[in-house]
């Protein structure tokens, strides 16, 4: 047997081969893994409504970064995926489920990348993601344009003040309109926006891109794209560069003072100068410039990677504030430093939470300072000290070793016992502490409970986990109804974590029928003034209140408000907390359906109290007594979650669908058409929406496509008042006022 045999029987060469894989990964690794300075630093995020190509433009841009060998896609037509959807359940579904982190290098430049879902039912994803990135890309279907879920995220990105560049996807599709989807950004999202790329050719004639700042065309030449070819502006569109230039001049005019007196002057511009203007504005939020191309056919994407790099901040450029609570004193906000040079102490915020194979994984980003592995942090909301025992980067759901990481990462750690919104430092004195993260409230409620009576205790850990990973998935028992409760952001959200549990902890469960979360509020203000008064031997009890209980204006129906206008001594200072506590208890559930009080205001006014009698426990009672008062002297009424639905169909089902939304109490707000297809957007009635799905499919031969977000609280109908009332009597045992007279 010759010495070649003797090696391959041994796997030599399969070890050497291993090897040689091995040095190659630790090498890119290096590669993606190096610091830079803050200049050299990118975080972003993309988001965008259901099925707008986001994850599919990731997938691309870590093809054309080198961080990936091959792009799949994201349906898993050769049962791969996209490599940002790691979940089995996303492949299956074709949908992102959780946000995803990874980060690639982009022209010497590290770019921390955040790909995050387009359902409103996975929201609090989006929010997380973008409280803790510096900008993002905010991507558009050319057919779709500016959808409901859009508004949404174009509301968060606002909300933590974070810059952006309009991507406009799909330019393959049939009846792709770009300037339909510019003039809705302009109109629905009240961008300043305008064109800094035009395509040459749309549907099947998609052939690249013009550069209008450079007046020049960009061809996607090779495999996927991968060559780029710069050419004149073909002769037709000569004209239309020159006007979309002009047009992006004049918007850029307007919100940049240094460009609006080179405009003034009329001396002309450089191409330079007009990418300093849109930088400038465009962190600033005054001005949105809008890119194009099609991420699925490997078109545009390079380009954008460059927008990112010219256009977006660094993480110097964001101004990041902590705040430092001192008891009796205003909260003071401090600006923090992110330099990279080490000297400042860490300050970091966890911002989501995911069980991992090691423990909890809990992501986070660096705001200012140093973190080594093996340093010691301080949870600032626990005061409890962690040792940093691993430091890791992720690459979706491929986790990579580093050092020490720096102002402006994006990490994770592992086995650190916190919450979503925690605060971490390394130094405990400093009292630093981020501004957390807004988390909605849930809209939908059902019934569940184990199959098998055996996996409870399976039950109760994926309960457990998925809690305190989603802020927005809540778990009770109720007491009265006797059964365990999830509530969340849809029935897609619950009906996920229902299959999660029976794929990860091998527990199947049934839901029942979602509950809606219905108020209870007042219509108008009512008076009260309670006296409770208890002398049966020893300690009396001695509480009187007065004041009256208001409806809040509508904008504000979802809160419970407590104010104190008590004047002098009457009712003493160190018993105003009982009264509230009481009235809080009491708000917690209503007399009329059992459902919780909203948008009602508590004033006191006045109220009586004895030197030796009066108690904190019993201006609590006095408080529970005043609104009993309240529920039969006032007038009270049920209001129900509205929901904002936008569908979207073929022409020739208009009729129907309008039919069926007419149906479930639904009231038309708008319509829009486009070339064969039609989209109705409606306020309808949480309630009413179950089973709506299932309808609209069977009724549009599976063409139809519905999306709904929160709304608004609103009156429900009296019919529907009075069912519920009815039910919530029945099941209490409550006999209704004309029965209890016959019975008298």
């Amino acid at each position: 047997m010759t010495i070649l045999n003797v090696l391959k029987l041994r796997g030599v060469p399969q070890r050497l081969q291993n090897l040689k894989a091995f040095v190659q990964n630790y090498s890119s690794h290096e590669k993606f893994a190096e610091h830079k300075p803050l200049e050299k630093i990118r975080n972003i995020g993309i988001s965008a409504h259901i099925d707008s190509g986001k994850t599919t433009l990731t997938e691309r841009i870590l093809y054309y970064t080198g961080r990936i060998s091959q792009m799949h896609e994201v349906k898993g037509k050769d049962n791969v995926g996209a490599t940002m959807d790691s979940m089995e359940l996303e492949r299956q579904r074709g949908i992102t489920i959780q946000s995803a982190a990874t980060y690639t290098q982009w022209k010497d430049c590290n770019i921390n990348i955040i790909d995050t879902p387009g359902h409103v039912d996975f929201t609090v994803e989006v929010e997380r993601a973008l409280r803790v990135l510096d900008g993002a890309i905010l991507v558009l279907c050319a057919v779709g344009g500016v959808q409901s879920q859009t508004l949404t995220v174009n509301r968060q990105m606002k909300r933590y003040n974070v810059p952006c560049l309009a991507f406009i996807n799909k330019l393959d599709r049939m009846g792709s309109n770009p300037d339909r989807v510019l003039a809705q950004m302009r109109s629905k999202l009240k961008h300043n926006a305008a064109f800094i790329q035009l395509p040459i050719g749309l549907e099947s004639e998609c052939k690249g891109i013009v550069d209008i700042i450079e007046q020049k065309a960009v061809y996607f030449e090779g495999d996927f794209g991968l060559k780029l070819r710069e050419d004149e502006v073909p002769k037709n569109l000569l004209s239309k560069v020159t006007d979309k230039r002009q047009e992006l001049i004049e918007h850029l005019s307007n919100v940049d003072e240094i460009f609006g007196e080179l405009f003034l002057e009329d001396k002309g511009f450089k191409d330079s100068d007009i990418k300093a203007a849109i930088r400038r504005s465009c962190l600033k939020r005054s001005f949105t410039p809008v890119l194009v191309g099609t991420a699925l056919k490997n078109k545009g994407v390079q380009p954008l990677l460059d927008a990112v790099l010219d256009y977006l901040p660094h993480p110097g450029e964001v101004e990041n504030i902590a705040l430092i609570e001192k008891e009796g004193q205003e909260t003071e906000k401090v600006i923090l430093n992110p330099a990279r040079d080490g000297k400042n102490p860490f300050v970091g915020l966890a911002f989501k939470l995911e069980a991992g194979r090691f423990g909890q994984l809990t992501y986070l980003r660096c705001y200012e300072g140093v973190l080594k592995k093996g340093d010691s942090i301080y949870n600032v909301r626990t005061t409890k000290k962690i040792r940093v025992a691993r430091l890791v980067r992720l690459h979706s759901n491929q986790m990579e070793d580093v050092n020490e990481v720096y102002a402006g990462d994006i990490f994770a750690l592992f086995g650190v016992d916190c919450a979503s919104g925690d605060t971490f430092v390394t130094n405990p004195k400093s009292n630093l502490s981020m501004e957390s993260i807004y988390v909605p409230d849930p809209v939908v409620s059902m019934a569940i409970q184990p199959v098998n009576a055996k996996d409870r205790e399976s039950f109760s850990k994926a309960v457990g986990r998925f809690t305190k990973e989603d802020p927005t998935f809540h778990f009770h028992f109720d007491n009265d109804i006797k059964e365990t409760i999830v509530s969340g952001m849809g029935e897609l959200h619950l009906e996920i974590y229902a299959q999660r549990m029976e794929r990860e902890y091998n527990c199947p469960v049934t839901l029942g029928k979602p509950k809606v979360a219905f108020r209870e509020t007042l219509t108008a203000p009512c008076e009260f003034d309670y006296l409770h008064k208890k002398q049966s031997g020893g300690a009396g009890q001695y509480a009187r209140v007065s004041g009256v209980l208001e409806p809040l204006p509508p904008h504000q129906n979802t809160l419970v408000e407590f104010v104190d206008n008590t004047v002098g001594t009457n009712v003493p200072k160190n018993f105003i907390p009982g009264i509230e506590k009481g009235f809080r208890m009491m708000a917690e559930k209503g007399l009329l359906s059992g459902h919780k009080l909203s948008g009602i205001c508590f004033r006191l006014k006045d109220g009586d109290h004895h030197i030796v009698d009066s108690s904190e426990f019993a201006f609590n009672l006095a408080a529970q007594g005043a609104i009993r008062e309240c529920f039969e002297n006032g007038c009270w009424q049920i209001i129900e979650p509205i929901m904002m639905v936008e569908v979207v169909m073929p022409d020739e089902f208009q009729g129907v669908v309008i039919g069926q939304l007419n149906k479930r109490h639904g009231i038309i707000t708008g319509t829009d058409g486009i070339e064969g297809w039609f989209t109705v957007y409606a306020e309808v009635p949480l309630n009413n929406m179950f089973g709506y799905a299932g309808e609209l499919r069977s009724s549009t031969q599976g063409k139809g496509e519905f999306t709904m977000e929160y709304s608004r609280y609103a009156p429900c109908l009296p019919e529907v008042q009075e069912q519920i009332i009815n039910a919530y009597q029945q099941a209490e045992g409550i006999l209704p006022p004309e029965k209890k007279k016959k019975k008298n």
